[in-house]
């Protein structure tokens, strides 16, 4: 397949972009990448996403496809090799529920337990928490979401644990740690070690720097 055939416009800083590097890279797929600057979105990003006007966008022989998690279930239908989704209906479906808790509980408790102020702050710790335990639950048994290997789940939810770990840093509190969810921490540990999963990611130093600033912009 050619390079220019596949096209990613995403933003170096988005977890939703980094599912999708993480999700081509994992199936080898050869792609141009295009960074996006949000302030000024580009003629492209206008033209491929002219509903939502969001990252990330998959353009695959000119045909674009926006939201990460449609976008990573086209990938796996498109790309047979390494599936990312299970082939037994319900565990494929357990699958996107996973995915969708992420989606739909986790980040928005992440979020709020970073940008939010006293009781405020610590009610949504609280449900980070909670979700985080709920999530938890599906590691049971397993080393991985996907089972011994990687999967739709663990490409879904990866970024959860890095970015809990340095809003924890920034904000004082623990949103994961080994006493209380060691599934969860010993999974986050051993995903990132996995050398197309590591390459991917921003640079730790830069990262934070951005989450620092956050709060400012809002």
């Amino acid at each position: 397949m050619a390079e220019d055939s596949v096209k990613l416009l995403g933003y170096w800083v988005s977890p939703y972009s980094l599912k999708v590097k993480w999700a081509l890279k994992l199936k080898g797929i050869q792609y141009q990448y295009v960074e996006e600057d949000l302030q000024n979105k580009s003629p492209m990003l206008l033209q491929y996403n002219p509903v939502y006007k969001k990252i990330p966008v998959l353009v695959h022989d000119d045909k674009p496809l926006a939201e990460s998690l449609i976008i990573l279930e086209y990938i796996d239908e498109v790309w047979k090799q390494n599936p990312l989704l299970p082939i037994d209906p319900y565990e494929r479906a357990k699958a996107r529920f996973w995915a969708k808790f992420v989606d739909d509980k986790c980040v928005p408790a992440l979020m709020a337990a970073f940008f939010k102020k006293g009781e405020e702050q610590e009610r949504a710790v609280k449900e980070a928490h909670e979700n985080f335990k709920v999530l938890e639950s599906g590691l049971e048994g397993k080393r991985f979401f996907g089972g011994e290997t990687i999967g739709f789940v663990d490409i879904a939810a990866g970024w959860i644990g890095c970015w809990a770990q340095i809003t924890g840093e920034i904000i004082g509190i623990k949103l994961i740690d080994a006493e209380t969810m060691p599934l969860l921490h010993s999974w986050f540990q051993d995903f990132l070690e996995i050398p197309l999963i590591k390459e991917c990611m921003p640079p730790q130093d830069k990262l934070l720097e951005h989450i620092k600033e956050l709060p400012k912009k809002n």
